[in-house]
């Protein structure tokens, strides 16, 4: 009988559900977007039931459109947007609010005044290996506690349950048997101490939350449960989970201590692994789990850029100067440079190593020949910019300098922005065959679970590199333009407050 895997990938803009084969190759794909919901400035939200009939109806499609039934699915692997939080009553599995995405800086004020704590700021960057900001999920958590009409005492009296997008997922699936977070999520919520591998008293009784609520934490590859029967007439075996950045780096092969990868999606995501080892940054990235396999915790230097991706989708659909992100990469070769142009897409922020809540985005640079593809190409530029910041920390942390890149998500499809990456890093940027590495690395994770792949030798021999693009950039060229893209982003920085 025919076996695939099937990989929910959900993320922040749309859910998939791919179906791979052992080959790590894409047999069927179903994909649809979903609604982004913004109450007030800097809010995002989404809706966890649509989210949750979104993905079971793309897992159907993607069954019906290869004629398979239950029966050929190995397992499932979820990887999906990290941070985003959900709650909802155990009794009934509704949510008791929209799900509050990675995206919110609705906490950000409240993120402040605990950075006032230095103590416990220091506390929490030691245990949970994060920053305190409002992209995480505790604060998230904590607001819905404190503003849905009588949440807190319905969660103390063990009524409500919380967890990250893979967390209700699996809960729906199994019919609320499995109340589970795997390592990689659990260290994304500010609530996990990633050395114990467990949620941390201290903090919670910080932030107020009652450990009631919380999932158990898990391995990101073992069978956690099976589905009901109802959803595909049968059970199939729910193996694997895993944020979409750590599915990235599993799926793009970054098992060696050292490998290092960038995610071009609706955010920037570098990850670099650090093997067994726990690395804390000096340089303003976090250290986070990549993943649990086998009893073993393999651990991550990430940086984060809260908006990548999402700024090509603003040219298209704030600025209305592209119908469709594929016209970038030709427009931005119809001038042989920005014209002085440099964009910074702070639309909520500036992420990593910056990490300023109150930056915002500008454009900087405009003069009376400014045209459209100026800007659009700046956009694309200012992608490579966010990832060079990153990688100079990384550099710095790990003492060792990083000069290849392994790359997948949307844009890495773009020619002109991975050869100007190439020439803005002075090294080379890889390409795989599939930038589908993220759900790959959930499908990967699952089928270990099950021994659908045997080990990690597999899984190396189905990766390739489809392009390598290498550096043809001036040094002096270089480093007028880097002095320029910094210029910039201090122009930017505590816009808001000022």
């Amino acid at each position: 009988m025919r076996k695939y895997v099937m990989a929910f990938d959900q993320g922040t803009t749309s859910s998939r559900c791919i179906l791979y084969n052992r080959q790590g190759q894409i047999i069927s794909t179903a994909q649809k977007e979903i609604k982004q919901i913004y109450p007030q400035n800097d809010w995002v939200e989404h809706d966890p039931m649509e989210i949750w009939s979104i993905q079971i109806g793309l897992a159907q499609e993607a069954m019906y459109k290869v004629n398979c039934t239950y029966e050929n699915i190995e397992a499932i692997g979820i990887t999906n947007q990290r941070e985003t939080t959900v709650v909802w009553d155990k009794k009934t599995g509704q949510p008791i609010y929209n799900a509050i995405v990675w995206q919110c800086r609705r906490t950000a004020e409240y993120c402040d005044e605990i950075k006032a704590n230095i103590d416990m700021t220091e506390k929490i960057k030691s245990k949970t290996g994060l920053y305190v900001d409002a992209y995480f999920s505790a604060s998230k958590l904590r607001w819905i506690l404190e503003n849905v009409p009588g949440a807190r005492k319905r969660a103390e009296n063990g009524e409500l349950l919380f967890g990250t997008i893979e967390t209700w997922l699996i809960w729906k699936m199994t019919g609320g048997k499995v109340h589970i977070t795997d390592y990689s999520n659990a260290s994304r919520t500010m609530m996990f101490n990633i050395e114990n591998l467990d949620w941390d008293d201290e903090i919670l009784e910080f932030f107020n939350i009652p450990r009631c609520m919380l999932p158990e934490p898990k391995s990101s590859s073992e069978i956690y449960g099976y589905t009901t029967r109802d959803l595909f007439s049968g059970e199939i075996k729910i193996a694997g989970a895993a944020g979409d950045q750590q599915a990235s780096l599993f799926g793009l092969t970054c098992f060696k201590e050292r490998d290092c990868k960038m995610t071009y999606g609706t955010g920037g995501f570098m990850l670099m692994n650090t093997g067994e080892h726990l690395v804390h940054s000096k340089n303003g990235l976090i250290s986070t789990i990549a993943w649990g396999i086998n009893d073993k915790v393999y651990y991550a230097l990430e940086g984060s850029v809260f908006i990548s991706g999402a700024a090509i989708q603003w040219l298209r659909d704030e600025l209305n100067i592209i119908d469709n992100a594929e016209e970038t990469e030709k427009m931005a070769q119809k001038v042989s440079d920005t014209n002085g142009v440099y964009v910074v897409p702070a639309f909520v922020g500036l992420g990593a190593p910056y990490w300023d809540q109150y930056a915002r985005g500008s454009i900087h640079g405009i003069t009376r020949t400014t045209n459209k593809n100026h800007i659009v190409r700046a956009t694309l530029e200012s992608l490579a910019y966010q990832t060079k910041d990153l990688i100079d920390s990384m550099s710095y942390d790990f003492n060792t300098e990083i000069n290849s890149l392994k790359v997948d998500g949307g844009a890495a499809t773009n020619n002109f922005l991975m050869q100007f990456q190439a020439d803005i890093i002075n090294g080379e940027i890889k390409r795989s065959f599939s930038v589908e590495s993220t759900s790959l690395g959930a499908a990967y994770l699952a089928g270990l679970a099950t021994g659908y792949w045997k080990d990690e030798i597999d899984i190396i021999e189905n990766f390739s590199i489809e392009r390598t693009f290498k550096s043809t950039m001036n040094d002096a060229d270089r480093e007028e333009r880097i002095k320029n893209w910094k210029k910039a982003v201090d122009r930017s920085r505590v816009w808001i407050e000022s």
